[in-house]
């Protein structure tokens, strides 16, 4: 079952260690300008420029995005909710993953394979906030099975390198 979270085709795109470096280097800062980026992998800044249309033109890169510090904006607490569907009610999965992704506090939707269906991954002022998220969102709507919340202590992002 595809939920179509992504738009992801099956296809595999090579890269080489100039591709790779380019892409750790936009994973720490996707601002960096060009001219910067070409004198650090040391390419010309015409071959940097097409090497970088060439990754989002193969879907290799899908968007620049920014990152948001939620608790800049007082989201104190971050959980992980984990989340099983009824089996009666497999039929409304696809609902239930757009319905989540539009609920305030969401920061990420991972559909799984396992024990679990979706893992919700949210940003909260409190523990009274993601009790209240769980009652409102989850516990009342029939399609959910159970849920299990772990919280957050820490949060950290890979190395970027691909």
């Amino acid at each position: 079952m595809s939920l179509n979270l992504s738009k992801r085709e099956n296809r595999t795109v090579q890269l080489d260690e100039i591709d790779r470096k380019l892409l750790a280097l936009l994973s720490k800062n996707s601002r960096r300008t060009n001219n910067s980026l070409a004198e650090e992998l040391g390419i010309a800044a015409s071959t940097c420029l097409a090497r970088l249309n060439a990754l989002r033109d193969s879907g290799v890169i899908s968007r620049f995005t920014i990152e948001v510090d939620p608790q800049v904006l007082g989201r104190e607490l971050e959980a992980l909710i984990f989340v099983k569907i009824r089996p009666g009610a497999r039929h409304l999965m696809a609902n239930f993953a757009n319905e989540m992704k539009t609920k305030p506090g969401v920061r990420q939707l991972f559909f799984l394979g396992g024990a679990d269906d979706f893992v919700l991954h949210v940003a909260v002022r409190n523990s009274a906030d993601v009790r209240q998220f769980v009652l409102d969102n989850l516990s009342a709507n029939p399609a959910v099975a159970t849920t299990q919340t772990s919280l957050v202590f820490e949060h950290g992002q890979g190395s970027g390198e691909f």
